[in-house]
């Protein structure tokens, strides 16, 4: 473990888990053996971290959330209450799948709200915007924002949280950030 992280007494971590300074893990949590954590990380209650799992630094994950072997979490990156992760297409009790496992990736600063579904194997690019309850199916571009089920995109968010208004350029109200639409991805321009 690295120096300083705070384990409640509650929680499980594992021989071999690695986790960073400054990172608390919460009432109930479960880190299991081969998982890594970043600094400056904070999971809530009943979280599960399994094996293989990679964390960035300064990521925020909420109570209730397992983070499946596959997942990669990059830096601040937030997970919003009871949001779920998936690992497998089709899962079934009778069929083993594990090396069916598919990889899911969460770029940096990118937010889940919550209740929302992550289909395994997609990307979740850069601040990316994910509604509560929304079900991702596939990739999600830099800065979208995106809602329902299947998630879709409605909108673009700044990397700030604010969401941007809808032309192009667009500068972001409350930052002043500035934005720019190119072929259908968003790009930061200042």
């Amino acid at each position: 473990m690295g120096t300083n992280p705070f384990i409640h007494e509650s929680a499980y971590v594992d021989d071999g888990a690695r986790i960073g300074a400054e990172t608390k893990v919460w009432h109930f949590c479960h880190v299991l053996g081969g998982a890594v954590i970043g600094e400056r990380c904070s999971l809530g209650q009943n979280v599960v971290v399994m094996n293989g799992v990679k964390i960035g630094n300064n990521v925020k994950i909420q109570n209730n959330v397992s983070v499946y072997e596959g997942v990669e979490l990059e830096d601040d990156v937030f997970c919003g209450p009871s949001m779920v992760f998936t690992n497998v297409v089709n899962p079934r009790s009778h069929v083993p799948r594990k090396s069916e496992y598919k990889r899911t990736l969460v770029r940096r600063g990118a937010t889940i709200g919550a209740n929302a579904t992550i289909i395994c194997g997609v990307t979740l690019d850069e601040y990316a915007f994910i509604g509560a309850g929304s079900v991702v199916t596939k990739d999600v571009p830099a800065y979208a924002l995106m809602v329902g089920a299947p998630a879709r995109r409605v909108g673009w968010m700044c990397q700030c949280g604010e969401r941007l208004a809808d032309k192009n350029p667009a500068a972001c109200k409350l930052c002043g950030t500035r934005y720019e639409l190119d072929s259908g991805q968003l790009r930061r321009v200042s």
